[in-house]
């Protein structure tokens, strides 16, 4: 029986706080944010070949900034307005594999992504007129159309959350807390996240079966409080999950 190995293992300087993953070229981009410094800063993951290209960027402002998208090998990152709004402000674009900056715009904010590029829009104007930009250049290329336009799949397939007891007696390694877990299958693998409570405390482990045979289980959190969200999420092949809220970990499937 062949063990899986995660492929990618790294540490952070903080909390992973939010993932974003470019369909196309499978580099996915993580905002990490370290409370005790007050700051923020981001790294990016090739998920296809496993090479990190950066773990610790960070802008001129330390903290009140964070990522948007990723899109066609560029991370777009924003400040925001203020430190108690959730408004966001300005782009910032990034080369995601060498963290260059490719250019920036202080009067736009960023909307959404579309299959052509950057959706954004001037927060001065209303009522809101959006925007297709061009991700390189950061210059406008015409007035957003939703009919060529389409949003963009990003390809993340994210677990379900089921009873245990929709499952077959005995298929899972441990009896799970709650009763919920969360649950995919991928090519011959199925993956469950779930809770146990052992010593007085709950724990969230992570295990990857073949057929009946365990082939991949890692401890997650420990002496936690509450249940924890879902832990991993597949992209094509890969399966990313996060450990001790700073370790990301991948494992191609």
């Amino acid at each position: 029986m062949t063990m899986l190995q995660p492929f990618v293992s790294q540490t952070l300087n903080g909390a992973v706080w939010r993932l974003q993953i470019d369909g196309e070229t499978d580099i996915m981009c993580i905002e990490i944010r370290n409370e005790k410094d007050r700051q923020t800063s981001f790294a990016a993951v090739n998920l296809a070949s496993g090479q990190v290209y950066f773990t610790s960027l960070t802008l001129p402002e330390r903290w009140l900034t964070g990522i948007e998208n990723i899109y066609n090998g560029v991370l777009l990152l924003h400040y925001y307005k203020h430190e108690t709004s959730p408004e966001h402000k300005s782009i910032i674009a990034v080369d995601a594999t060498t963290s260059t900056e490719l250019w920036s715009n202080y009067s736009l904010a960023f909307n959404h992504l579309s299959t052509n590029g950057p959706v954004a829009y001037n927060p001065g104007i209303q009522p809101k007129k959006l925007l297709l930009i061009d991700v390189l250049s950061g210059q406008t290329i015409r007035p957003y159309n939703t009919t060529l336009d389409k949003p963009l799949d990003n390809y993340i397939v994210i677990p379900e959350m089921i009873p245990a007891a929709q499952l077959i007696p005995g298929t899972l390694p441990e009896e799970p807390y709650g009763n919920m877990v969360h649950y995919l299958n991928h090519n011959s693998y199925r993956i469950v996240s779930l809770h146990t409570f052992k010593n007085g405390a709950l724990q969230q482990h992570l295990y990857i079966m073949d057929g009946s045979n365990v082939v991949y289980h890692d401890l997650l959190n420990q002496d936690i409080q509450k249940l924890q969200p879902e832990a991993f999420v597949l992209h094509k092949n890969a399966l990313i999950y996060i450990k001790n809220r700073t370790e990301i970990k991948v494992l191609k499937l």
